[in-house]
Order: structure tokens, then C-alpha cells, then sequence
């Protein structure tokens, strides 16, 4: 179960808006790259999200380029869902890669406010807010062994171990 505030933001937020893309190759310390995530979005965000919090968003969240620092700077600032009405494909696929929870649920993305606290139940797939709950496809048992592992580099170490 995950639960978290929500920050609340619109659609088509870009990779360039989610981690400026001046730090692409300056910042390679994911806790450094946290501290500019959403820098151009909203200023405070890196001030006010704790461990946990959620992101919700409107349609085509983490369009743009395909950089994973998008995710990374995201992650590590404590982000651990992002919920929304639909993500760009390659952004969806680096924040399972990563180990980040990537929700799609149009319905929670209209309802949820900032400030409203979330939780979420990946295995049920159901979203709870305010009293009020919504549904969304559960991820399959190897996405959730890649997220619960953290993302897929420490999933595929975890797999080679075994082997």
C-alpha cells in the first residue's frame, strides 16, 4: 500500500519541464538530480514533497525525450506513483524500469486535488481518496517483481544471482 499527498499538475508535462534538460549532462548523482525535479513547473515542489507522495497529472505525462533522469530526479526526491490519464510509452516503460509506480486512471486524475492524500493499492488496483474509490488494471506479477526489486537493472542482478 502507498499513501502520499498529491501534486496535482495539467497535461503534457514534458521531460524538459519534468528535469530541465540543462542538467542532462552536468548532474549524474540521482539525489543531486532530485533537487531540480519540476524546477520550471513548480518551484516549490522540491521544498514540500516528502517520501511518498504521489504525482497526478493529465494526458500524455513524461512526453518529450526518453531521459531517464525524468524518472530518476522524480524517484529520488520521494515520489513513489505517478497517476494519470495517460503517459507517453517511453516514460511509462523507464518508470517501471526504475522502480517507479506509473498509474493510469482518468477518473482518480480528474478527482484528486493537490493536498488530497492517496493511497494506492498496486496489487487490488484501486486508488483511494477522500472517501471515494477507483479502479485501475493491476500491473502483472513480473512488473510488480521489477518494481517491488526497485527497477529493472537490480531485477535482472537479483534473476543472474539466482541463476
Amino acid at each position: 500500500m502507498i499513501k502520499g499527498k498529491a501534486f496535482k499538475y495539467g497535461d503534457n508535462i514534458n521531460t524538459d519541464v519534468i528535469y530541465p534538460g540543462k542538467y542532462v549532462y552536468t548532474i549524474m548523482d540521482p539525489e543531486e538530480m532530485a533537487k531540480h525535479a519540476l524546477e520550471d513547473l513548480d518551484p516549490d515542489f522540491v521544498k514540500n514533497v516528502e517520501k511518498g507522495d504521489i504525482i497526478v497529472a493529465g494526458k500524455n505525462f513524461g512526453c518529450g525525450s526518453s531521459r531517464e533522469q525524468a524518472v530518476t530526479s522524480l524517484k529520488y526526491a520521494g515520489v513513489s506513483a505517478i497517476i494519470a490519464k495517460s503517459f507517453a510509452r517511453i516514460y511509462y516503460r523507464n518508470c517501471i524500469n526504475n522502480g517507479l509506480i506509473p498509474v493510469i486512471c482518468k477518473e482518480a486524475s480528474d478527482y484528486i486535488n493537490s493536498g488530497d492524500t492517496v493511497s494506492i493499492d498496486v496489487l487490488k488496483g484501486k486508488i483511494s481518496v477522500n472517501n471515494k474509490e477507483f479502479s485501475f488494471v493491476p500491473f502483472s506479477s513480473f512488473i510488480m517483481e521489477i518494481i517491488d526489486s526497485g527497477g529493472l537493472l537490480e531485477y535482472t542482478k537479483k534473476v543472474i544471482k539466482n541463476v
